[in-house]
């Protein structure tokens, strides 16, 4: 597959989520969803486990979870010293080609000890068999070999699996209607945005309840255009990231909705920077992609991302021409 082949059908991935993540949603909120498989859940903590995206989009599931004052983590499947196997564990291991050598391991290392939950798109890969229970992404082949359906995906089994062991529902179906706007509107927007963000860096922010989206959004930059690009939780930033911005061009995404985006906003500002809002207005951005639906947490986390991957579908295209 050549370049302009493998970026061609990337850029059909991303175009396919909505309907993906409705296949997804119609599959986990119906009645042979399964979630219902799994039964009563009974663990004092819950670990995920995962690398690369997949650990991006535990990320979201634990902060619901501890939101609601649930003991949960997330863990490299790479760290050396990990937290051992527990009874009191319920260890759920996330890696979309159902084979990543170190997530197995993971799931190995907690079988017969912890409760392990596999969520994966190939339920029949060595993943899913060392797991006590599995969890299906459906979301279909990925044909240009990068994670953005599986990620989508990925994030909504692991918000509705922290939805049940809460024992509450999360409403998730809004977010189609959502991915379907980003992706019918992109004509109007990406243009103007990849004037805005040029060839890169590009920094990506976020606050810390979907530090997923800025961490998923700087990896398609990388993982497509191949441009240098970063990620950052928007109050942290005031103290690790706000050097960059003594650097004429300082380009960032910003995904709002931190009580920190306003003082962010003021150092970019008075050092001639440029941020791009995702999903409302932002005083002093100067451009916004919005949607309806964006002040619902759950949704943000959903479908804010593809917007990062609509522009590195495009900036991938473009470098190849």
């Amino acid at each position: 597959m050549t370049g302009v082949e493998q970026a061609e059908r990337f850029r059909a991935d991303v175009l396919a989520e909505p309907a993906t993540l409705a296949v997804l949603l119609d599959a986990y909120l119906g009645p042979g969803s399964p979630l219902a498989a799994l039964g009563e859940i009974r663990a004092r903590r819950v670990l995920f486990l995962g690398i690369g995206s997949s650990r991006y989009a535990a990320l979201a599931a634990a902060s619901l979870l501890r939101a609601h004052g649930v003991d949960a983590a997330v863990e490299r499947t790479s760290a050396a010293a990990p937290m051992p196997s527990s009874p009191e564990t319920l260890a759920v291991v996330v890696s979309a080609s159902g084979r990543t050598p170190e997530t197995v391991e993971a799931a190995e290392r907690h079988r017969g000890t912890s409760r392990v939950v596999a969520v994966t798109n190939h339920p029949e890969r060595p993943l899913g068999e060392a797991a006590d229970d599995v969890l299906p992404l459906l979301a279909g082949e990925e044909a240009g070999g990068v994670a953005c359906k599986t990620y989508q995906c990925a994030l909504a089994v692991l918000l509705l699996l922290a939805g049940r062991i809460l024992g509450r529902a999360v409403d998730l179906e809004p977010a189609v209607a959502a991915a379907e706007h980003i992706a019918a509107t992109r004509g109007e927007w990406a243009g103007p945005a990849l004037d805005l963000l040029g060839g890169g860096p590009v920094y990506a922010v976020a606050p810390d309840e979907r530090l997923s989206s800025a961490e998923q959004s700087a990896l398609m930059l990388r993982e497509g255009p191949r441009i240098p690009a970063g990620a950052c939780e928007t109050g942290e930033w005031l103290h690790v990231d706000v050097y960059l911005t003594r650097r004429p061009g300082y380009r960032a995404i910003l995904f709002p909705g931190s009580r920190f985006d306003a003082a962010l906003m003021d150092w970019i500002e008075r050092r001639g920077g440029a941020v791009l809002a995702v999903g409302r207005p932002v005083p002093g951005a100067a451009l916004a992609v919005e949607y309806p639906g964006a002040d619902d947490r759950l949704v943000a986390t959903l479908v804010e991302t593809p917007v990062a991957e609509h522009l590195a579908a495009e900036m991938w295209a473009r470098s190849l021409r």
